[in-house]
């Protein structure tokens, strides 16, 4: 059996890819910009914003929550989600490094 392809990568490249997948879809775009307007949501308060199915946001806060992008608290019968402070930082740090080092040039192919 070959090697896996996530093993030709170290584990911050893999890590990294995982959040830009998780970033990958536009209703998972919006849910975090609801989440950071609004400081925290409730699943209800995103389904009423988006005006998307409560299970098609529940699918994507899946996504999101399984990457660290967010965490949840219960309250309730209801689940608070809030942007994981630690995991926002080092993805903000990560591309805000990746894409200073490209400097503007007008020598391309």
């Amino acid at each position: 059996m070959g090697v896996s392809k996530l093993e030709l990568f170290n584990k911050k490249q893999n890590r990294i890819a995982s959040y830009a997948k998780a970033l990958g879809h536009p209703a998972r775009i919006a849910i975090l910009e609801t989440i950071i307007k609004k400081r925290s949501c409730i699943c209800g308060d995103l389904v009423d914003e988006l005006k998307l199915a409560q299970a098609t946001v529940s699918q994507h806060l899946k996504a999101l929550k399984e990457v660290n992008l967010i965490s949840g608290t219960i309250e309730g019968p209801s689940v608070c989600y809030c942007i994981n402070e630690k995991a926002w930082s080092e993805i903000s740090d990560y591309f805000g490094t990746f894409f200073s080092k490209h400097e503007k040039s007008t020598n391309c192919c």
